[in-house]
């Protein structure tokens, strides 16, 4: 065996074996201006969602959503989630009709291990302001799956103008308030009755508005409450009537007559003073409390 390797002009005991480095590799993901598609996939006053698809990588997501505050967020859904930590360089491609136009870094995108990768507001609104004017944001990271490979992701903005306009169209009508805002509220009273005070009509019209659109809440509670005004069975009487009239509403509003259920408590369990008209004013309420899965 040795006699071979030295017919061969190597040497088993002094020969050093080299190595070469193997060259990167790139794989580039993008739609081509054909398969470029962007879809509004959620349109209601609670939800807005712009979708993209990256053939054979995955999918880029721009979501906003009902609030007291403008909001966004960015996903980047692939189909291989990674299987390390590591950072993805966020970069805006100019097209190539755009000469002397120069790539601009715009963030880092931080990948977790078998997590899609997300950027926070402003930047998902960069990358829109980027793809409104033509421009191709694109992702740069290391392959965890193979040493020498570097993935690059673009997204396309061919087609997005249209898309984009309707989208913006969503995100200004979306609803003021979230299903955290309004999940837990209380509804008073005026004296003597099942009236509801001004602010709590409106903040009633409101839960009836959003329940039009959330098809996931699965209850709601109504907790009746009043002073101490009147007699005990009366103040017990009323504080039924007054939950069981909010349960009406929301039946005619739409919302499946199971999904409620009422109590009423009378003059028990004040949470304020009954000695004084404020304290009272507090103490005549409904107590609304609705959950999702």
């Amino acid at each position: 065996m040795r006699a071979m390797f030295c017919v061969l002009g190597i040497s088993l005991s002094a020969a050093s074996v080299v190595v070469s480095a193997a060259p990167t590799q790139v794989r580039q993901y993008s739609a081509s201006i054909d398969q470029s598609q962007w879809l509004l996939s959620k349109n209601t006053p609670l939800h807005c969602q712009l979708e993209h698809n990256i053939p054979n990588f995955g999918t880029a997501i721009f979501r906003s959503h009902a609030g007291k505050g403008l909001n966004m967020d960015f996903e980047l859904a692939m189909l291989r989630l990674p299987d390390n930590y590591d950072l993805a360089e966020v970069l805006s491609v100019p097209p190539q009709w755009r000469a002397g136009e120069k790539t601009k870094a715009l963030a880092s995108m931080r990948l977790l291990k078998q997590f899609n990768g997300d950027l926070p507001k402003k930047t998902a609104w960069t990358l829109l302001t980027e793809l409104e004017q033509g421009f191709s944001p694109t992702f740069y990271y290391a392959d965890w799956y193979s040493p020498f490979d570097k993935v690059v992701a673009a997204l396309n903005p061919v087609q997005f103008p249209t898309q984009y306009a309707a989208f913006s169209q969503c995100i200004a009508g979306l609803l003021p308030y979230s299903f955290e805002d309004i999940a837990f509220t209380v509804l008073t009273y005026e004296s003597g009755g099942d009236q509801l005070t001004r602010d709590s009509r409106r903040r009633l019209s409101q839960i009836a508005e959003y329940l039009k659109y959330d098809t996931d809440v699965e209850s709601i509670e109504l907790q009746g409450y009043t002073d101490s005004f009147g007699g005990r069975w009366m103040n017990e009487q009323l504080s039924v009537q007054r939950a069981e009239k909010i349960k009406a509403f929301f039946v005619a509003a739409g919302v499946s007559e199971d999904k409620v259920q009422i109590e009423g408590f009378g003059e028990r369990r004040h949470v304020a003073p009954n000695e004084t008209s404020l304290g009272r004013a507090i103490n005549r309420r409904v107590v609304l409390q609705m959950a999702r899965p």
